[in-house]
């Protein structure tokens, strides 16, 4: 999200922005990511600064307890996770959205990561596998998201860059986790490959977003 950079390629990529957006509109919702469904990469754990204080799915949060949160797997879903340096698992339930650090795929609670322990070296390689989801769970909704201020008037610098190439980015006061933060998001899709497409394009672009799931 450098202003430097961010526009560099914006000319030649607009045409697969607006197709890629047509698509992942135009898709049949599906479960996904469901059961079976595998995802590996770095793992982090969150801890006091947020103990007390309510998760993604209005859930008080634990340090102590054993959850975790993730970017895009159902909220209330139980996934296996397994920390690929030692072997370690645990199997918790996502209550909360995140990580939005780097290319990190899972934060765990305080109490998950002691489990798994990874909490003196804080990150560890894992698998995450999807075990359940909610029953009543028929189809996500993804947006993509450009930032999480604490200022408004910062999102609001980010979403006029937006505007001045001819997106309608949204600015959405949120409650994450006790604190209030200005979230920069574009788009709503029924499918997590529409999201994963348009972001790709913006990606190549220079423009860093993540998916997230509603």
């Amino acid at each position: 999200m450098r202003s430097r950079s961010i526009w560099r390629y914006s000319g030649v990529v607009s045409f697969l922005l607006i197709a890629a957006f047509v698509t992942g509109c135009s898709h049949v919702p599906r479960q996904y990511p469901g059961p079976g469904w595998v995802q590996t990469g770095t793992a982090s754990w969150y801890g006091e600064d947020f103990h007390g204080k309510p998760t993604a799915s209005g859930e008080v949060y634990d340090m102590y307890g054993y959850t975790a949160a993730h970017k895009t797997i159902p909220l209330g879903s139980k996934v296996r996770v397994t920390n690929l340096d030692n072997g370690r698992q645990i199997i918790v339930p996502v209550n909360d959205r995140g990580p939005f650090v780097g290319d990190r795929i899972i934060d765990m609670s305080y109490g998950s990561a002691q489990r798994l322990d990874m909490v003196e070296e804080g990150l560890a390689k894992v698998r995450i596998e999807v075990l359940e989801i909610p029953h009543t769970y028929t189809g996500g909704r993804y947006t993509l998201q450009f930032g999480a201020f604490a200022e408004k008037n910062n999102a609001r610098k980010l979403a006029i860059q937006l505007e001045s190439r001819g997106y309608k980015p949204s600015i959405e006061e949120a409650n994450v986790r006790g604190n209030t933060m200005y979230r920069v998001r574009l788009g709503s899709f029924n499918s997590i490959e529409g999201a994963q497409s348009l972001g790709q394009a913006l990606t190549t672009a220079g423009i860093s977003c993540y998916v997230v799931g509603l």
